[in-house]
């Protein structure tokens, strides 16, 4: 269980440097109350990589991105788990810890790619290619995980595809996911078209644009951006890789094309860099606030359930991912 806590005040220290000072007025109260909330409750909060820094670097005990999470949930040691991502992530700590209480703060934290399918579609795309395995990307309902043979995240997408050693492969609902993935391998990916809100708005002008307003800046895209973004980045991968290549390499400036609050929470880290921020917002994401983590801990809400049939075969695709 959780041990001795840190106080608000001792964890502005670290957070100073992207959190002005009268910001973290507004927040100070709500931390304290979430510090101590967790104590009574045996609680613990994950948190997404776009969450904003006073949720991810302050309040949080487990942060990453959608594979991390997923694996992390797996050792919880606590009664209550409150989520601060969106809906499905909600789900996927549900489904991998189904006696534990899962809580996320707003019902309305959707995501635009779990919107764009359903699981009749997918079971109409298996009467298309009735022979192709169905890949289905973690940003997806568990409904939808359970129509599926095995989840993915942007981190192991490719191993996925590979692992199952097949000439044919159904990958939904990220259309540029799919189609990034495809031009790593000979394998046919058959895609949907879904496509994030965030990630979709960046294009290849954007990054030249960005290229000449600062000469020698590092460009890392994340792979639901459109291929032709990729193609012109320097280095393409997950929001853990993206964080992993400034750790490891340490460029004297920076571009993330992805959601915004990535560049905050990586840049608390590493204060030699200088971070270039094109600001696409995650309207769902934001939606997660310190005030709501604190009233789903004093309230108990909003809690995740999940039929218990379709569980049983959306854990099965989910853990069948993490075994790859």
């Amino acid at each position: 269980m959780i041990g001795a806590l840190p106080t608000a005040a001792s964890l502005y220290e670290r957070v100073r440097r992207v959190i002005p000072p009268i910001e973290w007025q507004a927040f100070a109260d709500d931390i304290e109350a979430i510090l101590a909330l967790k104590r009574e409750r045996s609680a613990v909060i994950l948190a997404h990589n776009y969450q904003t820094p006073e949720i991810f670097h302050c309040v949080a005990d487990i942060v990453g991105d959608s594979l991390a999470l997923a694996r992390k949930a797996m050792t919880v040691d606590a009664d209550v788990i409150v989520v601060a991502g969106v809906h499905f992530m909600a789900e996927t700590a549900k489904l991998l810890n189904p006696d534990k209480t899962v809580l996320i703060p707003d019902l309305g934290a959707g995501c635009s790619l779990a919107d764009s399918i359903t699981p009749e579609d997918v079971r109409l795309m298996r009467q298309r290619y009735p022979s192709a395995p169905v890949v289905t990307y973690i940003n997806t309902s568990a409904a939808v995980k359970a129509e599926s043979d095995i989840c993915c995240t942007s981190g192991n997408a490719l191993a996925v595809v590979k692992s199952l050693n097949a000439p044919r492969v159904i990958m939904l609902p990220d259309e540029y996911l799919a189609k990034n993935i495809a031009a790593q391998t000979k394998v046919e990916i058959i895609a949907w078209k879904g496509r994030c809100e965030v990630h979709e708005r960046f294009s290849a002008t954007d990054i030249r644009e960005l290229r000449d307003a600062h000469p020698g800046v590092t460009v890392l895209a994340h792979p639901e951006c459109p291929p032709e973004v990729v193609a012109e980045a320097d280095f393409a991968g997950s929001t853990a890789a993206m964080s992993d290549y400034v750790g490891r390499y340490k460029p004297a400036r920076v571009v993330l094309m992805t959601e915004c609050s990535m560049s905050d929470n990586v840049a608390v880290d590493h204060p030699e860099v200088d971070f270039v921020r094109p600001c696409n917002l995650c309207p769902h994401m934001k939606r997660i606030t310190l005030r709501n983590i604190r009233a789903a801990l004093e309230q108990n809400g909003h809690i995740v359930t999940i039929d218990p049939g379709v569980a049983e075969r959306a854990r099965w695709a989910v853990e069948r991912m993490l075994f790859v």
